[in-house]
């Protein structure tokens, strides 16, 4: 079936359900919102584990939301679904000046410095604006730095964000030994974020980085509490030095 009768099946299909089921005509812009975000998490681990089925599912159910909203905004008279496909659209040609008109580019850094300068004549009134305040902190300090490096505020080498993490990780170890809960955080936050700015050089992501790792940490304990089962141990009775050697056991087999 064409995409367009696809769409509209689909438009079609969230017009009975807003009138015709009791749970579609209760729900909400507010009451939507964390169903998005869930769906959206499902999304990414498809994405994660490479599910193209799954992809392919999970973009269905995001559209149905984006269906969804507008509907309700239809009935608030607020905006219409074509008007948000006309915006993005709109949105799309007039970010890119060096397709659909005479501005000049080099490479994908300058793309990225015009984006933002653009959205600055636009009316915004930061280059951070466009950053959403519920992103995850490890997302957030990623856009963050990349918006700041659009403008020049970006260390000339990574020598620079390697000198800072220093800096920050001695005082955080001056504030463990001062014992002040407050400022040990604050300056574990900073730590934190001269990290995530210092891998953004080795074209590291911190956030699939640290899924990474928390899915190994994930697959390892899971496999050190099957063997400790098959061994009929009580793994949490187990003394640390005991539960040391199933970890090293589990990370030779995962």
């Amino acid at each position: 079936m064409p995409y367009n009768q696809s769409l509209e099946r689909l438009i079609s299909i969230m017009d009975e359900l807003r009138t015709q089921c009791p749970w579609d005509r209760k729900q909400t812009i507010h009451s939507l919102r964390i169903q998005t975000v869930e769906e959206l998490y499902e999304l990414a681990d498809a994405i994660d584990n490479n599910d193209w089925k799954g992809i392919k599912e999970e973009l269905g159910d995001l559209l149905l939301h984006i269906i969804f909203y507008t509907r309700i905004a239809k009935e608030e008279k607020a905006f219409t679904l074509g008007e948000v496909i006309e915006g993005i659209s709109n949105k799309l040609v007039s970010r890119h000046p060096h397709i659909y008109s005479n501005t000049k580019v080099e490479n994908e850094e300058e793309v990225k410095k015009n984006w933002e300068q653009l959205k600055l004549k636009e009316g915004k009134k930061s280059v951070l604006s466009g950053v959403p305040k519920a992103l995850p902190a490890v997302v957030k300090a990623t856009r963050l730095q990349e918006k700041a490096k659009q403008v020049g505020f970006e260390w000339e080498d990574k020598e620079g964000a390697m000198e800072k993490i220093k800096e920050e990780l001695a005082e955080f170890e001056t504030e463990v030994v001062k014992g002040n809960r407050d400022e040990m955080q604050a300056e574990f936050g900073d730590l934190l974020f001269s990290m995530i700015n210092y891998v953004r050089y080795l074209d590291i992501d911190a956030e699939a980085a640290l899924e990474q790792t928390n899915r190994k940490f994930k697959s390892r304990f899971e496999k050190m509490e099957t063997l400790a089962v098959s061994r009929e141990q009580d793994f949490a009775a187990l003394s640390l030095a005991d539960k040391d050697l199933l970890w090293n056991e589990a990370k030779n087999l995962v």
